[in-house]
């Protein structure tokens, strides 16, 4: 099939992340887009602005005629009737990864790949090379704050997008350029263990195009693919915090920002300065830049361009500042991203004390990693757990948030259903908040902010 052969789409799972971009993409090419979401959001709302059409509940009455492909997201069940209904008609179906894989495949591309970091480093490397002149088109996994949006269609031959490891998407995309943050196991319901998550990263690392590079982390136990690729033509790069032929060096905090300098045979950064705090977002901006420069990107303005990258949406996203109380909303949901978004609050704001809110996503993630999560939120002062969200999962049999607060050490823990949060916001006077998940803690946001603002109507930031 060819892209230009779409005049008509149908997204199942419209209002996802990564289904968003894919829709604003065909929109932005002429195509009538239609779609079905489980809930409105103030994504489907925009989407509808933008001339798509979205519905919220599962009935083939909505489907349009003359459909020319169909894009699901395997969040989506096997027994949703409009999918069922497609299929019984012999219209194609397509994954969401094998589309971005056919958009991407004549392109120039720069896919991110690991575990965590995948959204923020491929939003900071779009974000750099258009401000290096490259006019790169962008799928994001977030809403990009100096972008404003989560797609954006550039001119030149370079597209940069995330290469989700969840059901192996990956594997659908050949890129020029590749960066890998990190191999923690997830998603253990798919790949069955640890050692299958690492061999199918590899895979993907052998599909980089020939004269193509890989920038891989450090400390990654990747080194027989990386010796691949070195004796095939292709290049390989490292990059850390003080290791790596990309070296970020002298890290510190001055007035509330991370300030660093990075270091390699072709450059001498010092004294970046950059907004998003905690290592792992140096490490991220670290990794972008190395991408940005092997395509052959370079400007005297990156420094000044990094200092004004703004962040991503539910990306330690600072939704409230005040001098009594810092709100912040992060998107983590695995016990490394929940440990990385604590520690970042803990190096902002060394002295005061954190209440973590954080909703489980997933039976079979907090039966895999119970015990990573405890230990993680065992870094707070306070925590509240929510009931697990369970997405696309049925329960499985005794597994429950309580599996968490067993494990944990912390005193000051307790279990709290969503209605309960705001309530046990208002009786006590948390410093600085963290809301952490990946499922539907984000309507909390708002309730939160607004009792937030209440309690503190000063406007002086913290």
């Amino acid at each position: 099939m060819q892209l230009n052969d779409i005049h008509t789409i149908y997204f199942i799972g419209i209002g996802g992340i990564g289904m968003s971009a894919l829709a604003r993409y065909f929109r932005g090419h002429g195509a009538r887009v239609y779609g079905y979401d489980r809930t409105e959001t103030a994504l489907t709302k925009a989407m509808v602005a933008e001339g798509m059409q979205v519905h919220y509940d599962d009935d083939v009455r909505h489907i349009p005629e003359n459909v020319d492909l169909v894009v699901w997201t395997p969040a989506v069940p096997q027994e949703h009737s409009e999918l069922a209904w497609f299929r019984a008609h012999n219209i194609p179906v397509k994954k969401r990864a094998e589309v971005l894989g056919l958009i991407s495949k004549d392109k120039r591309c720069i896919a991110v790949a690991g575990t965590h970091g995948k959204t923020t480093t491929s939003t900071i490397a779009a974000y750099l090379l258009r401000s290096c002149g490259v006019d790169a088109t962008a799928f994001l996994g977030g809403i990009s704050a100096n972008l404003g949006s989560n797609f954006v269609e550039g001119k030149s031959e370079w597209v940069v997008v995330e290469a989700d490891e969840y059901d192996r998407s990956f594997l659908q995309l050949h890129p020029e350029i590749a960066i890998l943050n990190s191999l923690d196991p997830d998603h253990l319901d798919i790949y069955g263990s640890p050692e299958a998550v690492v061999e199918t990263y590899k895979q993907f690392i052998r599909q980089i195009k020939p004269g193509g590079i890989l920038i891989y982390r450090h400390d990654l136990p990747i080194g027989d693919v990386v010796d691949e690729l070195r004796k095939s033509g292709r290049h390989a790069l490292s990059f850390g915090i003080d290791a790596g032929d990309y070296e970020a060096t002298n890290l510190r905090i001055e007035d509330g920002q991370m300030v660093f300098g990075i270091r390699s045979s072709i450059i001498n950064w010092g004294d970046l300065h950059f907004n998003y705090p905690g290592r792992h977002n140096v490490e991220n901006a670290t990794a972008a830049w190395a991408a940005v420069n092997a395509a052959g990107a370079f400007m005297p303005g990156m420094p000044k361009a990094l200092a004004h990258f703004r962040g991503v949406k539910r990306r330690f996203e600072f939704i409230v500042r005040r001098p009594e109380c810092v709100y912040i909303d992060d998107y983590a949901h695995h016990p490394t991203e929940l440990q990385a978004a604590i520690s970042a609050a803990r190096m902002l704001f060394p002295d005061r004390r954190i209440t973590g809110v954080f909703q489980p996503h997933l039976y079979s993630r907090t039966r895999d990693f119970a015990d990573g999560f405890a230990e993680a939120l065992d870094l707070l002062d306070e925590c509240l757990l929510l009931p697990i969200y369970p997405a696309r999962e049925k329960p499985i049999e005794g597994v429950h948030s309580e599996m968490i607060l067993d494990k944990m050490n912390l005193s000051n823990k307790k279990i709290v259903t969503k209605e309960q949060v705001i309530e046990t916001l208002q009786k006590s006077n948390p410093e600085i908040l963290l809301t952490m998940g990946a499922g539907d803690i984000d309507t909390l946001i708002e309730p939160i902010r607004l009792l937030i603002e209440k309690k503190y109507p000063s406007n002086k930031p913290a």
